[in-house]
């Protein structure tokens, strides 16, 4: 991690340097471009009083001469300023991540939240403080909603395995990681999601596929130049043809205008956003890759002519920056009199034929680029966290020194291990020891391993599993659900994927808790006793010390707890997994640390 955090703040240094001197740079040409104008302006005034305009035209020419370099030398340091900008922001953020404050980080996709999922909620993927918000550098909305999907679907073994070596390799390409965010960055301000652009891409529109059309459009703006051009060298002028031409190629323009501008604007509303993807996707095409994973997305980017994906994007930039001229007043003339509208339908049309099936496609490769990218974070700054072992076969995890990495130096690491005999473990402990952070850190881990991202621990083993988590429950008044009968739904979802042979590992936090304890305690049994007759591993915590029982009654059950004990009437946690049972109770304290005293 300080090998990290040392390069990070290397490159945040150079590039606040850099926007230093391009901004002198930058002010330096804008006082230049003002004295040349002044001095222009002050010399054209000279001569314009004395009435030399041979001097006047010398002046405007020189004028032009000088001035319109520095415009471009400006804009292009501009440019230059805003991409060291993005480098600075880059590395900036990846020193606060590093460091731990990335709490602050507007994005924590909180628009990912489901409830009804099965582990997402419960293990903090998505929202304040969570897995998403730490990780991300995606921009775009299918990179972000991509990452999301990773993080919430676990995939076969090959896929994980597959994708963990493009992490990886990543990871060690920390520059094309950085320019290739920076590229988004440029350019990103709301990134839309692109549905309506797809659907249009692949909608088809044969009228504007029609040869005799596409040669009557353009045959009738030269007939209506001749028209106009015969009634100008008659000596009796007779404009009556040529208003009936334009009136014919008015209407043409207007007839079906509603329809025509719905499908142009639907392309210049994603003008920006198909300007990102387009240099992202230049970006990965140039870039040289080992893993089949990465390979096999660039061989993806090609059309049905075996184009690029960045020339055929490009163009559909370049066109869409033409017709964003819509806009403007005098586009109403040319309209009309070269059929603007006509043309610009017919060149979309021809792109769409050739690519329009395919953009779909390469902008989910940007998406999957992105949050590969964001996963690889995790490789390059915690060099030391395990590379998971993936293994075919039943149900196992096997770790060592586990701890829950949106604690980054915070957290207690503990060894977490099943085996064949023991594949329950029941975990005690009093309030606040540490049993549902176990739970968590376990999950958590399970989902980066699933990812393809490292874990934070010392050595990690496990199979792949489906991950079953019921830990917060909570009421739905809009759906008249309680909190129990809300757990018990979620208890229902662990039931019915272990009865349809799903391999999966389960995190049970005090179940059951919203009904009585002679309920609460029965439902447990029942359900834990359940569970250990199938291929499943789980952790279960509880404060009901009778479950415990448990361990004598059944095999698979094995019990570990918590401790705590007090020094200076103030308790003390090591959070710190120990086999057996809990002995010790922390509820008088913790009131009593609450300011609750009550008399005896």
């Amino acid at each position: 991690m300080k090998i990290a955090e040392s390069r990070y703040r290397e490159l945040k240094d150079f590039y606040q340097e850099k926007i230093r001197k391009q901004t002198m740079v930058v002010n330096t040409i804008s006082n230049l471009r003002l004295l040349a104008f002044l001095i222009g302006l002050a010399v054209g005034v000279y001569f314009v009083v004395n009435k030399n305009f041979l001097g006047l035209a010398i002046d405007i020419g020189v004028f032009i001469v000088l001035f319109l370099p520095m415009v471009i030398l400006h804009d292009a340091f501009l440019k230059k300023r805003r991409y060291s900008t993005a480098f600075y922001k880059i590395n900036k953020v990846s020193l606060m991540r590093i460091k731990g404050e990335w709490n602050g980080f507007l994005d924590d996709g909180a628009e990912f939240i489901d409830e009804s999922h099965h582990y997402s909620q419960d293990l903090d993927i998505f929202g304040e403080g969570s897995l998403f918000q730490y990780i991300n550098t995606a921009i775009t909305f299918l990179g972000r909603k991509r990452l999301a999907e990773i993080l919430t679907t676990v995939d076969n073994r090959d896929v994980i395995v597959s994708r963990r070596n493009a992490v990886f390799e990543l990871a060690d390409k920390l520059k094309w990681r950085q320019e290739f965010q920076a590229e988004g960055r440029l350019e990103a301000e709301q990134m839309h999601d692109p549905q309506e652009l797809f659907d249009w891409a692949e909608d088809e529109s044969p009228v504007y596929r029609n040869p005799m059309l596409y040669l009557l459009v353009w045959i009738t703006p030269f007939l209506t130049a001749g028209v106009g051009v015969y009634t100008l060298l008659q000596p009796v002028k007779n404009y009556l043809p040529l208003i009936i031409a334009l009136l014919i190629q008015t209407v043409a323009v207007y007839g079906k205008f509603r329809k025509r501008a719905e499908v142009l604007d639907t392309t210049y509303r994603y003008m920006k956003n198909i300007r990102v993807y387009s240099e992202l996707i230049a970006r990965f095409e140039e870039e040289e890759f080992g893993s089949n994973y990465l390979n096999g997305l660039q061989k993806g980017l090609k059309n049905t002519a075996g184009r690029t994906a960045s020339e055929q994007i490009g163009k559909l930039v370049r066109l869409v920056d033409m017709i964003s001229n819509r806009s403007s007043e005098i586009y109403v003339v040319f309209n009309v009199l070269f059929l603007l509208d006509f043309h610009f339908m017919f060149a979309l049309e021809r792109w769409k034929s050739r690519s329009g099936k395919h953009i779909e496609n390469w902008l989910l490769t940007v998406a999957e680029l992105e949050a590969l990218n964001s996963l690889a974070v995790l490789r390059y700054d915690h060099p030391d966290w395990a590379t998971p072992d993936l293994v075919a076969g039943d149900p196992v995890l096997q770790s060592k020194k586990l701890g829950h990495p949106l604690l980054i130096d915070k957290c207690i690491r503990n060894d977490l291990n099943f085996s064949d005999v023991h594949t329950i473990l029941l975990i005690t402990g009093s309030n606040m020891s540490g049993k549902s952070t176990l739970l968590r850190t376990a999950g958590i881990n399970l989902v980066l391993a699933y990812a393809g991202a490292p874990v934070c621990a010392e050595s990690f083993r496990c199979s792949v599993m489906e991950v079953f988590s019921c830990m917060r429950v909570h009421d739905n008044l809009e759906k008249n659900i309680s909190s129990f009968y809300a757990e018990l739904l979620r208890i229902k979802m662990l039931v019915q994927g272990v009865e349809e042979g799903k391999q999966i590992f389960f995190l049970l936090d005090e179940i059951f808790k919203g009904t009585n304890s002679r309920d609460r305690h029965t439902g447990a049994r029942m359900l834990i006793k359940k569970l250990s007759t199938k291929k499943v591993l789980g952790l279960v915590s509880t404060h009901d010390l009778e479950l415990c029982d448990l361990d004598f009654e059944i095999e698979k059950v094995e019990n570990y707890h918590f401790q705590e004990h007090y020094k200076e009437n103030e308790i003390m946690f090591d959070y710190l997994l120990r086999e057996g049972i809990s002995k010790t109770q922390n509820a008088e304290y913790l009131m009593k640390m609450a300011g609750i005293v009550f008399d005896k």
